[in-house]
């Protein structure tokens, strides 16, 4: 309860921003912990029950930007947090996913061509 006490002091006037507070059925997470954070007007969502794999899923969405992106760009502040994962977010929607290239959009190439080193083009996403 203290911790959650003092994480409510240190995010001050940011809290506000806030909607929710998500953590799983540890008994740890006591009423009044949770009390803590209802007062502040958060709702509290605990993960289901039985469902081992959903922290590793919400810790693989959290960690692919971070060790991809944030690990190797220095941000100097908000804005250009918000530009770095904007970008970020239509490049991995875009050219992550495995869809075939659309035929209509895409000019055949002679097999030459795609052999010769010169004909790689780098474009800047980030």
């Amino acid at each position: 309860m203290q911790q959650a006490r003092n994480l409510v002091m240190d995010l001050g006037e940011r809290i506000t921003g806030l909607r929710f507070v998500i953590h799983d059925r540890d008994p740890l997470f006591t009423v009044a912990f949770r009390e803590v954070f209802t007062a502040e007007g958060l709702r509290i969502v605990t993960t289901l029950p039985r469902t081992p794999r959903m922290n590793a899923i919400c810790e693989r969405v959290i960690g692919t930007p971070r060790r991809e992106l944030l690990d190797r760009i220095l941000i100097l502040g908000e804005r250009q947090l918000a530009l770095v994962l904007r970008q970020y977010l239509i490049h991995y929607s875009r050219h992550r996913h495995q869809q075939p290239p659309d035929a209509a959009t895409q000019s055949a190439r002679d097999v030459t061509e795609l052999n010769d080193p010169r004909s790689i083009r780098r474009r800047p996403v980030c």
